[in-house]
């Protein structure tokens, strides 16, 4: 059992919209067997309201970072259609190992399921469904860059397969990089920011997450300096990974 005060996590709140700073390590729906997750907390987050606020999409269980929830049903209808739509800005960081010869382009490249029985695994395919992805260099430090990642569509696994599908696979994804199964460094992609136009004639509701304390040592390496989010110890429990300081270029 999880004890995991959401109130301490949320770094937006008004009458229409709750954004959360998610941990790594907690899926936001129940999985087969069961267990902790995010659905089954969210009366923590009524604050007076008949009904709990809802998702308007989700992380992967170990992403961490901005999570946008409706408060009720009007505005869920609307973020719903942002997001569909491709209307709400997310900024992700990752620490990738290598990283690519350009400080910043679009990866624009098709994704399709791998494999019927799991909807989740994917694969580049050219006659897949579009995905594309904006990079940028934010440092790079011996075999790790630090990445910002603009998602233009969202696609399962998007992110993490663009960048291994391009040679430079996310540190600690077990699926489409070179972390094993059990017992490796937690995956280092951060939901850093959102940006959502929830009323048409306002200026969006904007927030950043502070990256987790699983990302701090790679993060400082590649020159971060910025404060870090604690992670409930009992969600992950990340295996050392030594880090290579050499050739430190932050940019």
């Amino acid at each position: 059992m999880i004890s995991l005060d959401l109130t301490t996590r949320l770094i937006h709140r008004d009458a229409l919209i709750l954004i959360l700073d998610k941990p790594a390590g907690l899926p936001v729906h129940a999985g087969p067997k069961g267990g902790p997750n995010l659905t089954a907390m969210l009366e923590q987050l009524r604050f007076g309201l008949p009904r709990n606020p809802e998702l308007a999409h989700r992380l992967d269980k170990d992403t961490s970072g901005c999570l946008v929830l409706g408060r009720h049903a009007r505005p869920l209808r609307t973020l719903n259609d942002l997001f569909a739509k491709g209307g709400v800005e997310k900024t992700y960081w990752a620490v990738v190992e290598g990283g690519p010869t350009e400080d910043s382009g679009l990866i624009d490249m098709p994704i399709a399921r791998r494999s019927p029985e799991r909807g989740w695994w994917m694969k580049p395919a050219e006659d897949g469904l579009p995905a594309q992805t904006d990079f940028r260099v934010l440092g790079r430090a011996g075999e790790h860059t630090w990445l910002e990642l603009k998602p233009r569509t969202g696609r399962t696994h998007q992110l993490r397969l663009h960048c291994a599908a391009s040679g430079f696979p996310i540190v600690g994804d077990p699926i489409y990089g070179s972390a094993p199964r059990e017992g490796g460094p937690v995956l280092h992609l951060h939901a850093r920011g959102v940006s959502v136009p929830i009323l048409p004639k306002k200026p969006a509701v904007t927030a950043e997450a502070a990256p987790p304390d699983h990302m701090g040592e790679h993060l400082a390496a590649l020159g971060y300096r910025g404060p870090l989010s604690p992670t409930p110890p009992e969600l992950v429990q990340p295996a050392p990974e030594p880090v290579r300081r050499r050739g430190l270029r932050p940019k």
